[in-house]
């Protein structure tokens, strides 16, 4: 089918919906990508990568050797993806310090939607996508639960840390993001990414494609063999990922910047929450997050001294986050 720049253009903004998932830590690239109806061509295109193509470029010409790569659907992604992402990592992590409540609210109503939006895609279920679901719920809840490493610049770590990132954020329901907060490789590129280190950047990159280029192929594979299970454990995956973005948190261990030594919050404060004691003290770089437990708002509420829950204005915004998903499906039927 011949695209027209309408269509690229909406392949763009679909970019910029991924990058600006995967710049916070606990949504995934991948959930909006599969939702917004481009996930099987992304995985397509990108497994098709490989040495013959460049002998495509040298026998017939880049006009052929970009068509064999979807090149224009790669490069619409691609400018959506890098400029929401480059942009968003700021307002992300001003969001996160200033009102993670709301934010976290957002992003809840957006994957309970789309766990509606991907389970139907599933054709026929059995014995073999329930057990799928059921193994990808585990799978992704058991990562929400792991704690953070200490921060780690070593170019082989960020090396390993972008391939193994990359493959979460190609995965629905799986934060490429989180998973660089548990690799304690999360703040070394966001401070790249703020300083322009572009030696840092560079192998974290090179990680990256290494990493999403074997395995996009793994994913092509399981799509065309196990297309139904596949889906299921992708399912599964967007389910457990909840446990992460569920907006109200108890603080257990957290990291001291300074000792890079994991203690009990409560050791730190009378508080419950993390969150709630660096913006009394206006400081969220001495401590970061280790583990953490999911609570009610009214226990919430509770463990911080009376601190608001914002339940009302959270409630508001996990329904906004559920329609915004509605939007981009709808977005997602449009050939394009």
């Amino acid at each position: 089918m011949q695209r027209r720049f309408k269509d690229y253009f909406l392949i763009t903004l679909k970019g910029v919906a991924m990058g600006a998932a995967d710049a916070v830590p606990g949504v995934s690239g991948g959930t909006i990508a599969l939702i917004s109806g481009i996930y099987e061509e992304l995985i397509s295109t990108i497994s098709n990568v490989n040495i013959s193509l460049i002998k495509t470029l040298r026998q017939d010409g880049f006009k052929t050797f970009w068509k064999a790569l979807n090149g224009n659907f790669i490069l619409a992604l691609l400018i959506g993806i890098l400029t929401s992402f480059a942009s968003f990592m700021r307002l992300a992590k001003y969001l996160i310090e200033e009102h993670p409540v709301l934010i976290w609210s957002f992003f809840f109503g957006l994957i309970i939607a789309s766990i509606f939006f991907v389970g139907k895609q599933i054709k026929k279920w059995s014995l073999a996508t329930i057990i799928s679901l059921i193994i990808g719920a585990f799978a992704a809840y058991y990562v929400t639960t792991l704690p953070s490493m200490a921060s780690n610049s070593n170019p082989l770590f960020l090396f390993l840390a972008g391939a193994i990132a990359i493959c979460a954020m190609i995965l629905p329901g799986i934060s490429g993001s989180f998973i660089l907060v548990i690799l304690g490789a999360y703040k070394t590129l966001s401070d790249a990414i703020h300083d322009w280190d572009f030696k840092r950047i560079a192998i974290f990159a090179v990680g990256a494609v290494v990493g999403l280029l074997s395995f996009s192929r793994v994913l092509k594979w399981l799509f065309k063999h196990y297309h139904n299970t596949t889906l299921a454990l992708l399912t599964g995956f967007i389910v457990g990922s909840l446990n992460k973005i569920w907006p109200w948190k108890k603080s257990i261990m957290v990291l001291k910047d300074t000792t890079g030594q994991a203690v009990p919050f409560s050791n730190i404060s009378n508080l419950g929450s993390l969150s709630v004691y660096q913006q009394q003290i206006n400081d969220f770089e001495s401590y970061k997050i280790v583990t953490e437990e999911s609570v009610s708002p009214f226990v919430y509420s509770s463990i911080n001294n009376g601190e608001s829950s914002q339940l009302i204005a959270a409630i508001a915004l996990i329904v906004a986050g559920f329609l915004t998903i509605f939007i981009l499906e709808k977005i997602g039927n449009k050939k394009a």
